[in-house]
């Protein structure tokens, strides 16, 4: 976990919530996520489009069902 100052002087923190790799892999692109609540999971397609879709719908679900820090 990632946690350091801003460096913007207002004393706020940052906190790595996810990490996102993209990836090309021969024929097929591969989006690697990863974040406390949902582990480390892959996204494979042909069009880098649908493997974004895929990442967001899967991110937007995790964060929307995480309980308010």
């Amino acid at each position: 976990m990632l946690v350091g100052a801003t460096g913007r002087g207002w004393g706020m923190l940052e906190e790595l919530i996810c990490n996102v790799e993209f990836l090309r892999a021969r024929a097929e692109l591969v989006a690697r996520v990863s974040s406390e609540a949902g582990g480390v999971r892959e996204y494979r397609g042909a069009v880098i489009g649908s493997v974004i879709d895929q990442v967001i719908n899967d991110l937007q679900e995790e964060f929307e069902s995480a309980p308010a820090a």
